[in-house]
């Protein structure tokens, strides 16, 4: 029997562990300079991955990362900062398109010739409407529900 590959499409970890940066940066921010290896001790990673996260945050205008162990603060209001410009910021998606086709359809079958016809609209219209909810949501809702959780309001 031949095994088969399973491929499974995801978004990138770089999006959920920017905002847990996000959230981090917001609950300590008083408290504790919030440098990549104090953000890697909450995600549990690599305080490398973790500076590369930051320098793209950094690079969209996110947040600001001091030199050194300064720590890294949130550049701008946390309701003028939505889901999709984290999304955007992290390189989520490979050349802007959330659907990676299959390389090299035969052409010589019919469905193969008309597979980007019969789908390439289709899923077009699908990002678009997973990004608008993106753009919907901001940190302001979220970190919101992180301030209540953490402290039981």
């Amino acid at each position: 029997m031949q095994k088969r590959k399973v491929f499974s499409m995801q978004i990138s970890s770089r999006f959920t562990l920017a905002v847990h940066i996000f959230a981090c940066i917001n609950t300590f921010k008083e408290d504790y300079k919030v440098t990549s290896d104090f953000l890697a001790g909450s995600t549990n990673v690599n305080p490398v991955i973790i500076r590369k996260i930051l320098g793209q945050l950094k690079a969209a205008g996110l947040v600001e990362v001091a030199r050194g162990s300064g720590g890294a603060s949130i550049a701008r209001p946390l309701k003028e900062i939505s889901f999709l410009d984290i999304y955007h910021a992290v390189d989520c998606i490979e050349h802007g398109e959330l659907f990676h086709f299959h390389e090299n359809p035969n052409t010589n079958c019919p469905v193969g010739r008309n597979i980007h016809v019969i789908l390439d609209d289709r899923l077009r219209q699908v990002q678009k409407a997973m990004e608008d909810e993106l753009a919907s949501i901001t940190l302001e809702d979220v970190l919101g529900d992180t301030e209540r959780l953490i402290h039981g309001d």
